[in-house]
């Protein structure tokens, strides 16, 4: 007996019904604030001379692909799939997490080698204008941080708020540069504080390239391990195999799963009951909303390469 069992839902269709009206008016106006901000910070940073702002703003600019990302998961989940985009559209946020990343790469490249040329070519800084831009930028992050406070128990409302709250710490170094800056008269301190700030954008850069380039290539989502999701289905009464595993991240906390389990021979109807079981189960354990498990007879002859290999019953 060969079955095709699909779970009858689909990515985003859960996420739709509790979709929060209010944080997502947030995100949208979160991605507008920050991108205001690293218009100024630029501007401010070029006529100040202060390589600590155009830092921060490159820094504030590594916030918007996971912002728009968030943004986007929460509008995008009110898309139904259809004849073309059979998964929907989640992965288009993924695909500009990517490029983005490359070009703050390269961005954290150029600010790095700028402040350490302004190390060894010390200009005066204007640390006025350098003071109420970073006061600015403490208040915007602050403010976006406090309104997505509430909502952190969500995986995109949460990744927004820690890189808000790290970005307002940031803000917090540059207004006591600037303050160390006017009492001592160092004016290296503001080229240490973008070469650190720009470290900070590498690290977040590559983050993001490497989770990005994770889900794109398929593979399994972090922290989950396919034994386990194995032993999972095993646990089900009535599956006595299991092969074939594949897991992989549609988008944002959209996982997917197919499979395949062999059973004995019984009645549709108690396969239906198993199918249920093991949806269930992979809900439960792994947050896995889109399974595609195709039932097989037990005691049939192995056939071809099985990837990963078998897991039954009593097998460690």
């Amino acid at each position: 007996m060969h079955s095709h069992a699909h779970d009858g839902s689909h990515p985003g269709q859960a996420h739709s019904h509790g979709l929060d009206l209010r944080a997502t008016g947030i995100l949208g106006f979160a991605v507008i604030a920050t991108l205001v901000l690293v218009l100024i910070e630029l501007s401010a940073g070029y006529a100040a001379h202060s390589m600590a702002l155009v830092s921060d703003a490159v820094h504030n600019l590594t916030d918007v692909p996971t912002l728009v990302i968030s943004w986007l998961a929460m509008r995008w989940s009110l898309r139904p799939p259809n004849a073309e985009k059979t998964f929907g559209y989640h992965r288009a946020g993924i695909l500009a997490a990517f490029s983005n990343a490359m070009v703050l790469g390269l961005a954290a490249f150029m600010v790095i080698g700028g402040s350490i040329s302004r190390l060894r070519s010390p200009v005066e800084v204007g640390t006025r204008l350098m003071l109420w831009v970073s006061i600015l930028a403490l208040v915007i992050n602050g403010g976006i941080t406090l309104a997505v406070h509430s909502g952190r128990r969500d995986l995109n409302v949460r990744t927004v708020w820690l890189h808000n709250l790290g970005d307002a710490l940031s803000n917090v170094g540059i207004i006591v540069g600037a303050l160390l800056i006017r009492w001592t008269g160092a004016g290296a301190i503001d080229a240490i504080i973008g070469i650190a700030i720009g470290l900070m954008v590498l690290w977040s850069a590559q983050g993001i390239l490497r989770e990005s380039g994770h889900i794109l290539l398929e593979g399994l989502p972090r922290g989950m391990h396919l034994e386990n999701v194995a032993a999972t289905i095993l646990r089900v009464h009535g599956v006595q195999e299991v092969h074939d595993i594949h897991v992989w991240t549609l988008g944002t906390d959209v996982h997917s799963l197919s499979c395949h389990v062999r059973i004995p021979d019984m009645h549709l109807d108690e396969c239906e009951k198993i199918l249920g079981k093991i949806r269930e189960a992979l809900a439960h354990d792994f947050q896995i909303t889109h399974a595609t498990v195709q039932f097989e007879r037990a005691g049939l002859p192995i056939q071809g390469l099985y990837m990963p290999a078998p897991a039954e019953h009593g097998k460690k």
